[in-house]
């Protein structure tokens, strides 16, 4: 029981008791007459989040964002988890994983940084395409088309070493005898991918993926609020910039936290449906 009081009381804490000020997503909330003084004003806000067309846009942002990173960004780390899985040099094993998890350490701040450096009219890349291919510079940073692909990217770099760490940890359970067998029965080393690795990775694939739907309405507010700019605010402004710039500048904070409540019961949903599926199809899901 001691040992569980350290995490419990982190839960209660931090996860439960803020929970209350949820209360402020049904309330006009005014810091003067404070938090239970404020008047109630039902799903007033709510309905303002379907109300406006810019919201609607913010919320295809999201969606689109985050569908893109399920799509390209989560099979990066089961490949590179497998990629590392196939080597016997166990030292060079070591260091190359030392090196793909090395950039999920570093802040967004720095990761943007290193994209402003390369992909400005000034670069490196608009340099070299510029000096070898007579092109003109191509407005990697301003360009809307050209915003959520960079962002992806950009995830996929920084992320998908740090994400092989569970994939590794369950191929490590597979037992070697069946790999032995495979080559005694001739399989080759794809044959042997295909049939013994891959199926001891479904149930943790599955798992991740319906975590990963919980979020679905999370695409990072550091990164993208460090990508925005005028230019590319249209096709780049999420839920979550987007509640900073009208809920936060505009001291707006009942409307921040129906727009977060929102997104939490949209998470809730997907991750009950997404377990269910699971469940249909023969997985064990997450409860």
């Amino acid at each position: 029981m001691l040992l569980l009081l350290p995490g419990a009381l982190y839960f209660l804490i931090y996860r439960y008791i803020p929970m209350i000020g949820l209360l402020l997503a049904f309330k006009d909330y005014s810091p003067f007459q404070g938090f239970l003084k404020s008047p109630w004003v039902g799903l007033k806000h709510f309905q303002s989040i379907f109300e406006d067309s810019e919201v609607i846009q913010v919320i295809w942002n999201t969606l689109q964002i985050s569908m893109l990173q399920i799509i390209f960004a989560f099979p990066i780390s089961i490949i590179l988890a497998l990629m590392l899985n196939e080597l016997r040099n166990q030292m060079y094993k070591r260091f190359l994983q030392s090196v793909v998890y090395m950039p999920h350490f570093l802040s967004w701040v720095v990761v943007v940084g290193i994209t402003v450096i390369f992909l400005r009219s000034e670069g490196l890349i608009n340099n070299f395409l510029g000096s070898f291919l007579d092109m003109n510079p191509i407005p990697f940073l301003t360009d809307p088309a050209l915003f959520k692909p960079i962002v992806v990217l950009q995830v996929i770099w920084k992320e998908s070493g740090w994400g092989t760490i569970l994939f590794l940890a369950a191929l490590s359970g597979i037992s070697p005898h069946l790999y032995e067998a495979a080559v005694m029965d001739g399989a080759s080393r794809m044959r042997q991918i295909w049939h013994i690795t891959l199926p001891a990775l479904k149930s943790t694939i599955v798992i991740l993926l319906i975590l990963r739907l919980g979020n679905v309405m999370d695409s990072g507010f550091e990164q993208i609020f460090l990508m925005l700019n005028p230019f590319n605010m249209e096709s780049g402004n999420v839920l979550d910039t987007y509640v900073y710039f009208k809920g936060i500048q505009q001291a707006n904070f009942s409307f921040a936290t129906a727009v977060g409540l929102f997104k939490g019961i949209i998470g809730l949903i997907l991750v009950v449906l997404a377990n269910r599926l699971a469940k249909r199809f023969g997985e064990e899901g997450l409860y």
